[in-house]
């Protein structure tokens, strides 16, 4: 019997969370054209979710997830839409959300990192705590995090189901045109070479002592003859909130080598990736490995840190650091960048490493939950 799953797919534009909700849709309208499917968006939304089949179709809805009164209003939004479940893509459930639902956890970030001093931060966690108690399912990305689930939130392990994400499969499929991928570095400013992070800039990214690693190899590269302009782009958000990666910067002294260039449309990422000599994810914490599997599916070799969900992701396809330890961190930026033959190992096997992650796999082992659920 058909049942009717609703999505709210509101963070759709968003960094990481968006690649999860755009590509997970697609693949559950690829493989179910049984069950109904309504996905909540905000205005403006619909047009990136044309054409996915006569079972799923779209409910405007004006608020995003971080609005105080979406704890009531949103759930009496889904009451009208009389689903079978509900699917959270992020821990981010209003306080009177209707069951049955499944939510997805991406990190656990929120509670190992909490805003200090803050009374909503106070709240936002409690939030998180009851939105995964309550859940009938939660999906966790890794085994790492559904451990850090098990462990902070006392989460029975029956009801969670490890199910990995995947790189967004334009990383991989699309092959690359040259003269394009110059025009839009030309548009920014930026030459290779240059080693490449991209991500939120978040205190447990460690962006700080990236910055810090690279003004190491700076000084012992200013007379390379491949390295001699080495640079450092740092693609992400939020920058002003963070003042401690902008005070490194200027602490080392290497202002004319670090750019910030803030979010990047896909397209535009993807070059950076393509054009990278190296991609650097030197994180204290994740949930999962989104960016360096994506780097490695654009034959980007990969420096990652040793933390268990990045080695879970990664396994033996990237230089792994120790992230608290900045000799450790210029070391591995230093072997691949010197090595060639490191460089372009670590460029086969991390295409290699990047295609066992597929969006076909994450939707059939979701569409599993769901039927678990609504039987």
């Amino acid at each position: 019997m058909p049942r009717h799953i609703v999505i709210d797919v509101r963070r759709l534009g968003d960094f990481g969370i968006g690649t999860y909700i755009r590509n997970l849709v697609r693949a559950l309208a690829r493989l179910d054209q049984e069950n109904r499917y309504t996905l909540i968006t905000l205005p403006k939304q619909n047009e990136e979710l044309a054409g996915l089949g006569p079972n799923f179709h779209t409910a405007e809805y004006t608020r995003p997830d971080t609005d105080v009164i979406q704890n009531a209003a949103f759930p009496f939004f889904l009451r009208r839409l009389y689903p079978d479940l509900v699917h959270i893509p992020l821990n981010s459930v209003p306080y009177w959300m209707p069951r049955p639902y499944v939510v997805t956890i991406h990190d656990m970030s929120t509670l190992l990192f909490p805003a200090r001093g803050e009374v909503r931060g106070a709240i936002h966690q409690e939030r998180y705590r009851r939105g995964a108690a309550r859940a009938e399912r939660i999906i966790a990305v890794s085994h790492s995090t559904r451990r850090d689930i098990e462990s902070f939130m006392r989460i029975p392990t029956e009801r969670i189901r490890t199910i990995y994400s995947a790189p967004d499969p334009c990383f991989s499929i699309d092959p690359p045109d040259t003269s394009q991928d110059q025009q839009i570095l030309q548009r920014y400013s930026i030459q290779p070479p240059f080693i490449l992070y991209a991500g939120t800039i978040r205190p447990q990214k460690n962006v700080p002592r990236l910055v810090e690693a690279f003004a190491v190899i700076r000084s012992e590269l200013e007379n390379h003859p491949l390295f001699s302009q080495l640079r450092l782009v740092i693609i992400g958000d939020e920058l002003s909130r963070y003042p401690a990666v902008r005070r490194a910067v200027v602490a080392t002294r290497v202002e004319p080598f670090v750019r910030f260039l803030g979010f990047v449309p896909l397209d535009t990422l993807k070059v950076f990736y393509r054009a990278a000599t190296l991609f650097a994810f030197p994180s204290l914490y994740e949930g999962f490995g989104l960016a360096p599997l994506e780097a490695m599916a654009c034959g980007t070799p990969v420096v990652a840190s040793d933390v268990p969900a990045l080695v879970e992701a990664v396994g033996d396809a990237a230089e792994l650091v120790t992230p608290d330890n900045l000799f450790d961190v210029a070391r591995g930026l230093r072997s691949v960048l010197l090595d060639e033959n490191r460089r372009q190992q670590l460029s086969r096997i991390g295409r290699t490493r990047a295609q066992r992650f597929d969006w076909g796999d994450t939707a059939r082992a979701v569409l599993d939950v769901y039927r678990e659920i609504t039987s």
